[in-house]
């Protein structure tokens, strides 16, 4: 009897700096507050493209803890995080209200989302891959057993450890997992 491996691979995915501008104030990237503030990064329609060809499912992994911090209302982010996944037709998105003193196990560097989500869509962390610009999402991604690309934007904070592949952006992730793929 044959069995077919019925787990999916993802490709998790940053929001702020990875898909959409990053807003920059002393060196380090803040979110949009409103859905006027959304830009998608150039490339990151057609990486997203890319990885569901390569039947990777696109899920948004993302810290929002401005809204805990009282600077932005849970609604406000959310109608962001929805304008962001209808550009692009990413079904999937799972969000971190919390500050860092929450000690919550969802806030990235921790992986509680990453794990919620593959429980949930029965997603194969060994065969997914998470694309993040700070070193809280390559620590989540691997924390989870993900491989991890780090889109390293220069932010004035500390870098991820090792492993990870350092990429120019989403696009530069997709195209380097492309070639493997098609090998």
């Amino acid at each position: 009897m044959v069995t077919i491996d019925q787990n999916l691979k993802a490709v998790f995915l940053d929001r702020d700096g990875t898909l959409n501008r990053a807003i920059l104030r002393g060196g380090l990237p803040f979110s949009a507050k409103n859905v006027d503030e959304v830009e998608l990064l150039p490339g990151v329609t057609t990486a997203v493209d890319m990885f569901k060809e390569m039947n990777y499912m696109p899920i948004i992994i993302t810290n929002q803890p401005d809204v805990a911090r009282g600077f932005i209302t849970q609604r406000a982010s959310e109608e962001i995080n929805y304008l962001i996944q209808e550009k692009l037709k990413i079904n999937h998105s799972y969000i971190c209200f919390h500050d860092d003193s929450d000690n919550c196990i969802c806030r990235k560097p921790k992986a509680g989302l990453i794990i919620q989500a593959s429980k949930e869509l029965n997603i194969d962390l060994s065969r997914s891959i998470m694309v993040g610009d700070r070193w809280k999402d390559i620590m989540a991604g691997q924390a989870a057993g993900c491989t991890s690309y780090y889109i390293d934007k220069e932010y004035k904070e500390q870098k991820p450890q090792q492993p990870f592949t350092v990429v120019e952006s989403l696009l530069h992730a997709a195209q380097i997992v492309w070639n493997k793929h098609v090998i």
